[in-house]
């Protein structure tokens, strides 16, 4: 199944549709600053609007921290569903939805994801993973290798 991903980071759009897809929308309130590290430009949800076809829902990206599971986004669809993005590796994240896992998703950050399914995703699951990977991204490195980063910026 083709899908398609129109990504703007410095514009903060991000539009996700297809066949037989539902159309997902993200965008950052205008006029606010795009962060550098962030491909829709931002981790605050307040900057942030969702919408599964023409449906507002609720988004909640994490700070981003040290920890992987600092890099969550959360997402809760207008009919109670719960979607969850959480990196698994260095390069890939896992979603879920209510808690199961539904795969793994891969992008870094130029729009294109690689997605693997566990079990047969719907429309939905399919657009609003892809629409999430692209727009923060996927994987993280582990706490440990974060801190030693920090360490070796410090030493001569």
């Amino acid at each position: 199944m083709y899908v398609q991903v129109d990504l703007d980071g410095p514009g903060g759009t991000l539009r996700v549709s297809g066949y037989g897809l539902p159309v997902v929308e993200l965008l950052r309130a205008p006029g606010t600053r795009p962060d550098s590290h962030t491909p829709i430009g931002t981790r605050k949800a307040a900057q942030l609007a969702l919408s599964i076809d023409g449906e507002p829902a609720e988004i909640e990206p994490a700070r981003g921290r040290m920890l992987r599971h600092s890099y969550r986004v959360d997402v809760l669809t207008s009919d109670g569903v719960e979607y969850r993005l959480v990196p698994c590796g260095h390069d890939y994240s896992r979603l879920t939805r209510d808690g199961r896992r539904l795969g793994r998703l891969l992008c870094s950050g130029d729009g294109r994801v690689i997605d693997r399914w566990d079990t047969a995703p719907t429309p939905r699951d399919r657009a609003l993973g892809t629409a999430l990977a692209a727009a923060f991204g996927t994987g993280a490195s582990p706490w440990w290798e974060t801190v030693g980063e920090i360490v070796g910026e410090f030493l001569p």
